[in-house]
Parts: C-alpha cells; structure tokens; sequence
C-alpha cells in the first residue's frame, strides 16, 4: 500500500467548552470526556509526519459568563494543529440540545473557513451528533470522505430513560430526540468510516439504527496521556486539591473511593451514595470523593444537573455522611491527575456506576494512574477490564453488587497490588495515543487508497472491499476562482460538437473554474438529460427554476437555501386559487416540487402574467411568477429564482460575482444574466431575451447552444478559452439515474407542444 503523505485533516466538535490547556472538564453535561478527546486526537494526529494540518473546529462563543478563551478565532495547539472557532448562532454559550437550528450555517461558515484555506481536506472528522450533521453535509459538498464518532447515541440514551420512567414528551422538549437520532441516521448512511470505542457500541448500540453497516465500523480505543496520568512518586508532595477535600473530611488519611464524572443522571451517583450510605463497613474503611464538574451556586445551576446535586445533598443528609464525603465545588484540570494519585496513595479504588457508558476514559486515567476500578457493566468498561484486569464489573443498579466490590478492592492488598500492576501495563499496551493514532492512520490510508482509474474528467475512487462504498473526486469548488453556470436546454445542450469542444476545454485537470447548471428541470429530469448528453456531474445543481439547489459528487441538498425560501410560501392556497383560472393547467406532479407549480399557459386564453401576479397578490400571496417559451408558467416562492440561487451559492462558496458566468437562453434565465455578473446569451435565444440587449454585461452571441457560450467565454477572456486548442474528450460513465425514464411536459427538448395542445384542448 502507499504511504500517504501531506494530509489535512478536519475535525468537528460543536458544543461544550473547548480549548487547549486547563480543560474545564465537568463544568456542565457538555463539557466532559469528548472535549478532552478531540483535543488529545488532533495533538497526537499532528505529530504523525504524514500529516501536514490538522483542524479542529468548533463553535466561537463571546459571553461573560464564559472564559475570554472561547471567543478566540484562533487557537494554536502545535506546529501542525489548532482550534478554530466559527460563529453559529447567537453569541451566547448554547447547550448542545438548542444548538440545532444553527447547524446549517455553521456548515455554512466551515464552508466559507476552508475557502480562506483554499485547500480541500483529505477527510473530515465530526464527533457526536451535532457535528455528524454538519460534516456530512461539508463532506459531501466537497465530495470527500466523512469519518464520525458518536461518542453517545441518542437512541440508546433515549431508551435508557424511558426505562427509567421519563416521560416521551418531556423528553422530547428538554433533548430533542428524535431531530438528534434523524442527525445521526444521515450521519451513518454518509460516513465511509464510523469509529466506536468498543465491540459492544458497534454490535448493541449502533444496531438499534436503520442505517446500522457494520462493515463501515472499525474499534478504536481512545488514548490517555501517560505523560499526565502516572502513579505518585515516592517524595510527591501534596497536591492543592488535598486542602479542598480537607474541608470535607475528617479522618482524610483514609483510603479514596473516588468517583469523577458530570452532575448527570445516567452517571448513576445518587446509587453509589446510597450504596455507600447503607453499609457502616465502607464508611469505615474509606471515604467517598465526589467530583462532579465545578460551580458556584447548586440553584444556579442548568435542570438537570441542579437535579442531581440536589439529590445527592439529601442523601448524604439522609445517611448523616457529613466528615465521610468531600463534594468539592471547585477544580481545575490539573487537579484531575492529582485526585487518582491521591487516591493511589491511600490504596483506594475508583469508581464508575453510570447506567450506560459509551467508553469510559476516566477508567484508562485511573488504570495509568495505579489504581483499581470498580465500574458498571456496560460499553466501554467491559473492553477496558478484558484489556487491562484491573478491578471488577458490577450492575450499576445492583447495590450489593457496587458494596461487595468496592469492600473487595479495599480489604484485599494483594489483589489491589496485582490489579494496580495489571492496570499499568494494560494501558500502555492498548490505550496510548501513540497505539490509537496508528490505528486510526491504518484505516485512513484504506479509506484513501486510490483503488480505480480515471474516467474522464472524473475519478471513480473504491474503498476497500469490506466497506463497499464509493468514492469520488473532490468538489472543485473549494479552490477554483471562477463558476460557471449554464441553462441546459438549448443552451448547454443542442449541439454535440459543440459541446464536446466546451467540455473539453472546461474540465480539464486541476482547473480553476466550478462547473454548474442552472435548469427549470426538476432534479431527476436535470440528471436524466445530463446522462443522456453524457455530460460528467456538475459540482453545482441549481434545478426547479432556482427553488432547489444540491452540490458535489452525492448531490447534497441545501437545506439552508430551502429554509431561506419557504418563507410565507404557501403551495395549497396558490393551487386553490388559480384552480379555476382560464388558460392554465396544472403540468404532471413529475413536474410539481415543493417550492414550484408549475403550469402550463396558453396565452391566448389565460390572463397576462402581471395579471395573474396581481391577482394572487390580492389574495396575500407574494409569489414569483416566470414563464418561458410562451408555454411554461413557473410558481416560485418569492425569494426563489436562478439568479438568487446563484448569487447565493456565490455567498456561500466565497465566489466574487463578478467572477461568476452564466450561460442561457429564454426567460426564466433572466434573473442570473442580469447584474453583475458576466453573462452569455446564446444565437439561438428566445425573442424575450432581446430586451436585454443594451446591459453592459450581457454578451449576446453568433453561435448557437455550446458553440455560443465557447464564444462567450472566449469574448470575457476566461483563461483557457480560445488560447487552446480542443483535446479529445474521454466521456466519464453514466450518472445514475434519479427517477422515471420518461419525463414529459418539462421543458424544450420533448414533444411539449403537442402535449400542451391535448392538455388545453
């Protein structure tokens, strides 16, 4: 296998505080373990020598109640690494459940970021939901490969609750389920690569989903930072942590159960305390630290984790545990390794009861740091003991079962010692950074492998046969300077040599100059024809008049443009009001979309097209009316046409619009070759085209269909139009089809007369 060299690589994690030193770990349900991750991931890629730069990108959040460090555009985390922070959404810091209507234009703002870079990524990287989302999207935009961790899955998390007795509703209001688990099945059917952190997360977890593929999915255990996470040394001085327990405790030389987690339910604290509370054994042998983020004020605190710690207060007041158990408010990061030493040093054990645990990298922290674990049998932990023979599994709801193991752990030296031992050297042996990082470069160069040969223009790229997906080459629109737009019928199509000369000379190798259509033809019909006139993908397909907008090689929809233009739109009333109408009729529902009726009109019966837009203005119905050809009459939303279309996929791609050009033909290209654009009318124009002779922009030309946009093109002196002779053209194979063989009454290039004249008669 070639060695890969040079990589960029993309990382996104949207929610939780995030930042390169002095992690605030636990602060609230968002800050924990995969902030953490995502940090030590993106150091250890970047001291591979195969990797050039790797990003990791996240959320900018300017708020007082945060650090100043959050609002940094840029953070340095190596020579080859750093964070960078992009806006979405208010200012404000947003936990990660109201963070979704925002996900659209923070995909929007990594597009506009890696333009600035000017370079594509090799692959993207998102973790958990929010970010699984986003990636999918840039990823298929720019037509590369997506790999995605999940971290925690919201249908497992949701399953889990309502065991314990939630109630659907309710958590559907605080969590948002079901748009989290409908992220995460996009999310699954467009990875070419699904990392989990255990065996159990792949085959129980993951499985519960529509969009399960197994043969995608690869364990890989995360790393620790041995240099961090080690045993005390012999003459280790006291650490400051020590003076915040203090306070809390009254014999504090006794050995440590330790627990550290966030102030979260599925955490399962409240049953260690209560475990620990009914049995006078273990609050003779040791006390229990409870280490669950920081705060200032319990009532100030978000629901759910004010729920916990008020919980937890009325247990311990309960089981009168007032000098047995230190709850600290405070700590920071560093303090974190402090705390597992000090509990090796009393020969304690750590604790982790959660109800579910995707992997648990408290446990691998402990095991470096010498000391036993007692942790629940789910997930993660059962990977970690099988690895490390560290401590003991128990049911998280199984009181006895968390007593018995923890009096074990604490009243038998020699099976602590061996456990301390084992500990040690399983995590070096399996849950180093350098061993997950040679893992996950093992399945990126796979992933990568170049496995076919160029067709054509394009580059049909195979991953291996265990994962049977197919790649393509990336969407040129990251780098190129110029797009050029065409119309399709009778414009870009009509004329075979022509067009064989203009492809020719557009997709040529490493060329500076996107290539996208811009059609009244509904999506299926746009790739029907293009596959017909084997024409290669478009980077860029702006369909339905300018309602619909998909990109790169998977033909990802812009959901964020659909947004954009449903505003005040409203199809049935518009049906319902011109059902009557003299002269219209209704085109098959081949034809219909979401955000376009369409008619056909025949003039000499039905009212003028101001008229009819007037009447529906009457009605509260500010809509956009286009026809063409004299027999088409389009319905749009009122912000939707080709040219806002355009101009907005110029917005969103960093394209000046002056570097912009459009090619077209009849009237419903109107609204893209006005402007400041640099546009192209072809010879065998629409007589409705002629009143825009006189705009400075508009070249119209002698040539008809392709042969005129070459003359255009050549007229704006685009480099590579008429300074080159043609080169033979190597057709790249079909795209696939997507809908009926057969679309009628759509535009120019079927028997639509005909079709209109039966339809009116």
């Amino acid at each position: 296998m070639t060695d890969l060299k040079n990589l960029y690589i993309v990382t996104i994690s949207i929610h939780g505080l995030l930042r390169g030193s002095n992690l605030e770990l636990g602060r609230d349900a968002d800050t924990g373990g995969q902030t953490k991750y995502v940090v030590e991931l993106a150091r250890s890629l970047a001291q591979r020598p195969e990797i050039d730069r790797v990003d990791l990108i996240t959320r900018r959040i300017q708020d007082p109640k945060v650090s100043a460090d959050y609002a940094q555009p840029i953070e340095p985390l190596s020579p080859k690494s750093q964070i960078v922070r992009l806006p979405a959404g208010p200012r404000r810091y947003l936990r990660k459940e109201v963070l979704w209507p925002h996900l659209d234009i923070f995909a929007d703002e990594v597009l506009r970021y890696l333009r600035t870079v000017g370079r594509t990524p090799d692959l993207i990287h998102s973790h958990y939901a929010d970010a699984g989302y986003v990636g999918s999207r840039v990823a298929g935009w720019l037509g590369v490969p997506l790999v995605h961790t999940g971290h925690s899955l919201g249908r497992v998390k949701l399953q889990r609750m309502l065991e314990q007795g939630s109630k659907p509703a309710a958590l559907e209001e605080q969590f948002h389920f079901n748009t989290r688990i409908e992220a995460e099945e996009v999310t699954l059917a467009s990875a070419s690569l699904i990392v989990a952190s255990t065996q159990q997360e792949v085959q129980e977890q993951y499985q519960v989903y529509d969009n399960y593929q197994p043969d995608r999915m690869v364990v890989i255990p995360p790393g620790t930072e041995l240099q961090q996470f080690y045993p005390p040394p012999a003459q280790w001085p006291t650490p400051p942590i020590q003076t915040q327990l203090d306070r809390f405790l009254t014999e504090p030389q006794k050995p440590m159960i330790l627990a550290l987690s966030r102030a979260e339910r599925r955490k399962n604290v409240a049953s260690l305390v209560q475990a620990y509370g009914e049995s006078p054994e273990l609050q003779s042998l040791a006390n229990l630290v409870l280490v669950l983020g920081s705060r200032t004020d319990i009532a100030a605190m978000e629901p759910g984790p004010r729920q916990v710690m008020t919980e937890l207060m009325l247990l311990i007041d309960r089981y009168d545990l007032y000098g047995k158990v230190a709850y600290p408010k405070q700590h920071q990061s560093t303090d974190v390794a402090d705390l597992y030493r000090l509990a090796t040093q009393t020969r304690g054990v750590f604790i982790n009861p959660a109800l579910t645990e995707p992997f648990g990298l408290t446990l691998i922290e402990a095991a470096a740091s010498g000391l036993p674990v007692v942790a629940t049998n789910d997930g993660g932990p059962r990977d970690i003991l099988a690895a490390c023979a560290n401590g003991q599994l128990v049911d998280p709801l199984n009181l006895d079962q968390i007593r018995s193991a923890l009096y074990q752990a604490l009243t038998q030296p020699d099976r602590w010692q061996q456990w301390s031992e084992q500990g040690l050297a399983g995590v070096r042996r399996t849950f180093s950074w350098e061993a997950h990082t040679e893992k996950y470069l093992q399945q990126i160069r796979q992933l990568l492998q170049p496995k076919a040969l160029h067709v054509g223009s394009a580059l049909s790229v195979t991953t291996p046969a265990h994962r049977q997906r197919r790649e393509v080459s990336t969407n040129p629109l990251i780098r190129a300077e110029h797009l050029f737009i065409s119309d399709i019928d009778n414009t870009l199509i009509g004329d075979r040599e022509g067009l064989d000369q203009l492809l020719a000379q557009l997709l040529v190798d490493d060329r500076a100059i996107g290539f996208g259509v811009a059609t009244g033809r509904t999506l299926p019909s746009a790739l029907e024809t293009l596959q017909d006139w084997q024409i290669p993908l478009p980077d860029v397909l702006i369909t339905a008049v300018g309602s619909e907008i998909h990109y790169g090689p998977d033909l990802v929809p812009d959901t964020r443009w659909r947004q954009y233009i449903s505003h005040n739109w409203q199809p049935n009333a518009i049906r319902n009001a011109l059902n009557d109408m003299e002269g219209l009729v209704l085109q098959p529902a081949a034809n219909q979309r979401s955000h376009k009726i369409s008619y056909w009109i025949d003039p000499q019966i039905a009212p003028q097209v101001r008229q009819i837009r007037q009447y529906l203005r009457r009605q509260g119905l500010n809509v956009r009316l286009i026809s063409s050809h004299g027999q088409y009459l389009d319905i749009l939303p009122w912000r939707a046409s080709k040219g806002d279309a355009l101009r907005y996929c110029a917005l969103k791609w960093g394209f000046l619009i002056k570097n912009l050009l459009v090619a077209g033909d009849s009237g419903n290209d109107v609204s893209m070759l006005r402007g400041n654009t640099r546009a192209v009318v072809v010879g065998n124009h629409s007589r409705e085209l002629d009143r825009l002779r006189t705009h400075p922009n508009i070249y119209f030309a002698g040539g008809h269909y392709a042969w005129g946009i070459l003359e255009g093109l050549a007229h704006y002196q685009i480099p590579g139009f008429g300074d080159r002779p043609p080169s033979p053209l190597v057709y790249p194979s079909p795209i696939a089809r997507f809908g009926s063989s057969s679309i009628s009454g759509d535009r120019p290039g079927g028997p639509k007369q005909s079709t209109l004249q039966r339809a009116l008669s």
